[in-house]
């Protein structure tokens, strides 16, 4: 087995060493207020945010599985993405960004009282979301500490660790034992620095995975030019017709096993309703995670939209030149690589660790592996923040302790953070008798979430009662649904479940009144949302407040049209570029600077428009 070498162990310390300075460094700046604490104050540039975010998103389980998709369906590859989906950030960019910043709230939940007001819906609903964050930020911790410790355990064997280990840790928790050792990092910065700390330590992990992406796609390429690639015949396109139509069989055989396994044989109704999913959840807003709280810490609500489209523009090349360049390695040198897992068969979510054991150099593999633990340590120190955010914020302030020094916020800061890690780390060691509870709960909730965000939006009639409502009939169908099919992808089954949540979103508006109108016109007033706002638009004209209509709906959605456009062809490019396709990189610098005037002209110089 390929030990790590002393320079690699140096720059990992190096690298540890480093984020702890900066919690150091920022800890006085983080005590200031809860604002400091939670939302840098909202000082943090724009840029920097972006980057924040960009690394958080920069994850070792993500990138295991991109690498994956990479081998296996080439440029297709980057459509199944949209799963997620990635192009939630552009809808963000273009408009939901600067409607959540304008809100001025300091959480998710936080923010259900500038749109519900406080009576008992709003309350209901507010519990929900308190409930929904705190249980998507557990189920981050538990189980993204392990995936860590089990990446880190292929490259520092424990036979080799266990000899400077004072105590005895059985072969079953060694994995645990490695995540617990590099959260304690994340714990200390993010606790220590706050908002502030978490972010500077990001824009430095941001630079090392740039680096280490650079010289991977660098390696990807020359070895491309050196021996060429043998894929099956549409393995170089990004089109695709009814099916997929990629045949491993003279090749990789095993490749085509893992493609029925996926399920995405069928392509054309998999990318429908991939894409038909994707836009209902990107219209529903950002879930109450690290990448909400990232938003509401901005400057200001332009600032929370460049944020947001930043990310896209420094994520997507600089990820994808790693995936694409790994991805080459690992076809031209497949022999090479140790694919088989203990049950005999080959797992091709082993590329990308055997691929950094096999290929990458002294010095980068210690850099590489820093940047990958540190782009854990920024999602699981942005996810703890969140968590103290909801917890603090949305019940201690709130329910407990309304007058609260500054003091007091700091010490309750510090303990709840501690305690989330604490509980993380007690459900991350009964992983094999939780997860699937706990990720059923976490799936559940986003199945629940899609339907009564949307609305809250869109609709004025929309009530506290109506979101409550809805997510609960959205979680009962999810608990059902999948049981009556267990053999269906879930996927398929969203369109049942989205009908279900919007029959209990609209029992519940109507079993009660409409919101208190003061808040609804504060509401309209501060945010100015475009969707069926008629009713609360004329009563502040009756009022004799001038108030113009937003009537942006058909240019955002130019500009989401516009700017998916361009988030797909910065993923492609890098692909294009590693396998050396000489004319869709000049078609793809073409589109982009197509999109680039576009978004310049139609969103970029419309940021700062007045609200009059």
């Amino acid at each position: 087995m390929k030990l790590l070498h002393t320079a690699d162990i140096f720059i990992i310390a190096l690298y540890l060493v480093t984020i702890v300075v900066i919690g150091l460094v920022l800890k006085k700046r983080a005590q200031r207020s809860k604002e400091d604490y939670l939302l840098g104050g909202n000082r943090i540039p724009w840029y920097m945010l972006g980057l924040s975010n960009a690394s958080g998103m920069f994850d070792i389980s993500g990138t295991i599985w991109l690498v994956t998709l990479m081998f296996v369906y080439g440029l297709k590859s980057a459509w199944i993405p949209w799963l997620w989906p990635i192009f939630n950030q552009v809808f963000l960019m273009v408009y939901l960004s600067k409607w959540l910043r304008r809100s001025g709230a300091t959480t998710g939940a936080e923010w259900i009282g500038t749109r519900f007001g406080f009576e008992k819906g709003a309350r209901l609903s507010h519990v929900i979301v308190v409930i929904f964050a705190l249980v998507l930020c557990l189920g981050f911790l538990a189980y993204g500490f392990i995936g860590l410790g089990k990446f880190v355990e292929i490259f520092i064997p424990w036979e080799v660790t266990s000899n400077y280990v004072p105590f005895y840790v059985s072969p079953e928790f060694v994995p645990h034992f490695y995540g617990i050792l590099f959260t304690l990092f994340a714990v200390f910065y993010s606790l220590l620095g706050g908002m502030s700390g978490i972010v500077w330590a990001d824009v430095v992990q941001f630079a090392i995975m740039t680096v280490a992406a650079v010289v991977i796609g660098y390696l990807g390429f020359v070895a491309v030019g050196n021996y060429g690639l043998n894929v099956p015949d549409g393995w170089m396109s990004p089109f695709f017709g009814w099916e997929l139509n990629l045949d491993w069989a003279t090749i990789i055989p095993e490749v085509n096993e893992k493609i029925k396994d996926d399920g995405f044989c069928l392509f054309t109704i998999f990318f429908m309703l991939m894409v038909f999913k994707g836009i209902l959840v990107s219209l529903a807003g950002p879930a109450p995670n690290y990448d909400m709280q990232k938003i509401l810490s901005t400057k200001s609500p332009s600032e929370a939209s460049k944020m947001s489209g930043f990310v896209s523009v420094v994520l997507m090349p600089v990820r994808y030149l790693m995936i694409a360049g790994f991805g080459a390695l690992a076809l031209i040198f497949y022999e090479k690589l140790d694919l088989i897992d203990t049950t005999g068969n080959v797992d091709f979510e082993l590329i990308l660790p055997n691929a950094i054991m096999e290929f990458v150099p002294i010095g980068l593999t210690g850099l590489l592996l820093a940047g990958l633990i540190s782009a854990f340590m920024s999602t699981f120190a942005g996810t703890l923040n969140a968590a103290q955010a909801y917890i603090v914020n949305d019940i201690y302030l709130k329910y407990k302790n309304k007058d609260a020094s500054s003091k007091q916020i700091n010490n309750m800061n510090y303990l709840t953070g501690i305690a989330v890690v604490v509980v993380s780390i007690i459900l991350g060691l009964f992983a094999e008798d939780v997860n699937s509870v706990l990720q059923w709960i976490v799936s559940v909730l986003y199945g629940s979430y899609v339907g009564a965000n949307i609305l809250k939006w869109h609709w004025w009639r929309f009530n506290g009662e109506g979101f409550f409502w809805g997510m609960v009939a959205g979680l009962v169908a999810a608990v059902i649904i999948p049981k009556l099919f267990p053999d269906v992808l879930s996927l398929y089954l969203f369109p049942v479940l989205l009908i279900i949540s919007m029959v209990g979103c609209i029992l519940g508006t109507y079993s009660a009144p409409p919101t208190d109108e003061k808040v609804l016109k504060a509401f309209y007033t501060n945010v100015r949302p475009w969707g069926f706002w008629k009713p609360v638009h004329n009563k502040i004209l009756k009022e004799g407040i001038i108030i113009k209509k937003n009537n942006d709906f058909g240019i955002d959605m130019f500009n989401v049209f516009v700017g998916i456009i361009a988030q797909t062809v910065l993923v492609l490019l890098p692909m294009y570029i590693i396998f050396r396709q000489t004319t869709p990189i000049f078609v793809s610098l073409l589109i982009i600077t197509a999109c680039i005037f576009l978004l310049k002209k139609y969103w970029w110089n419309a940021l700062n428009k007045k609200l009059d």
